[in-house]
């Protein structure tokens, strides 16, 4: 099946990232025709540094091909190296009812209390849909918090299909079973965030060591001491629960019954070795990666290059069937 997904650039990436997006390509990749995309299109819908977005922009690729992504199995690259991502955003804006974006949770919660909130932040979920579209997509792995937006896409090609002829698939979306939602270990009733979450509660996937076993050492849990898989009466054990879970690849069953008498301080300083060990070899590949820019560039264009010429003929569907004069 064809996989396509995509992530914005900006902000350090951590275990949620990791866990909800990055472990979820590296799955699909083996056994589908697999698009992965650095959205740094969408990275410039709220306020940004140029430079910072050009530094994080190389920085996440090295980290996606470092996580496991391996170029001879699947297709990685820059979404503005394709243009037609911004041409099939404008198309499908025919299609796109004003009301739909603005329901859209993600534009309320980022333009809430702002002096100034872009058009760009509110129409981006048009350029989402057309980012999946134009491949095609029968499948898009992505984390919880992108339901919405899968839908609209859904949405959106349904409604293409209908007025100008059958154009698109209609995709659905794939979600983690475990750690869907990865929450802050500060604060955790709310989502794990570089933009929105605190410092010591956001577990960076390229964190020292060290900094990872203090975060884990001082995250908030709750009261009592069992180690009890509850996430709307435990969260902050639940969140521990559920990363160790992952980093372990063990069953959450299994993890609840391995702290059968113990306590927290033993799971906070299980879940940090854990993920330590998890994040050691992406780290030291990252490295070698991000040290030879030319290297990672190369690997990039040969990704636009694939990219462009898989989603060319969409495209032209697009244009032709909504009646343009063709070139």
């Amino acid at each position: 099946m064809r996989v396509f997904s995509g992530i914005q650039a900006t902000g350090a990436k951590h275990i949620g990232n990791y866990i909800g997006a990055m472990r979820q390509y590296v799955e699909t990749q083996e056994e589908n025709d697999a698009f992965f995309c650095v959205v740094d299109l969408h990275s410039i819908t709220s306020d940004y540094d140029p430079q910072d977005l050009h530094d994080r922009t190389l920085d996440l690729a090295a980290l996606l091909y470092a996580v496991g992504l391996a170029p001879d199995k699947c297709t990685l690259f820059l979404q503005s190296h394709v243009t037609g991502h911004a041409e099939a955003a404008w198309l499908l804006s025919a299609v796109t009812g004003f009301g739909q974006l603005g329901r859209m949770t993600q534009f309320k919660e980022k333009g809430e209390g702002k002096d100034f909130v872009s058009a760009g932040l509110f129409t981006y979920p048009v350029l989402m849909a057309g980012d999946i579209l134009l491949y095609q997509t029968d499948i898009v792995p992505v984390g919880d918090d992108q339901r919405q937006h899968i839908e609209l896409a859904r949405d959106l090609a349904e409604r293409f299909n209908s007025r100008f002829g059958q154009t698109f698939k209609v995709p659905r979306g794939v979600f983690p079973e475990v750690g869907a939602r990865i929450m802050d270990l500060q604060e955790p009733t709310k989502k794990m965030s570089t933009t929105g979450g605190t410092p010591q509660g956001t577990v960076l996937v390229l964190d020292p060591p060290d900094v990872i076993r203090k975060k884990f050492k001082t995250a908030v849990t709750d009261s009592g001491r069992e180690v009890r898989y509850a996430p709307d009466e435990k969260p902050g054990v639940s969140n521990l629960i559920e990363i160790l879970s992952v980093a372990s690849g063990t069953a959450i069953p299994e993890v609840e019954a391995s702290y059968d008498g113990r306590g927290y301080g033993d799971l906070k300083g299980d879940v940090g070795e854990a993920v330590v060990q998890l994040f050691a070899p992406m780290q030291e590949r990252y490295a070698e990666l991000r040290a030879d820019e030319a290297e990672l560039r190369r690997l990039l264009r040969v990704g636009a290059e694939k990219a462009r010429e898989t989603s060319a003929p969409t495209l032209a569907d697009m244009y032709e069937r909504m009646g343009f004069v063709r070139p």
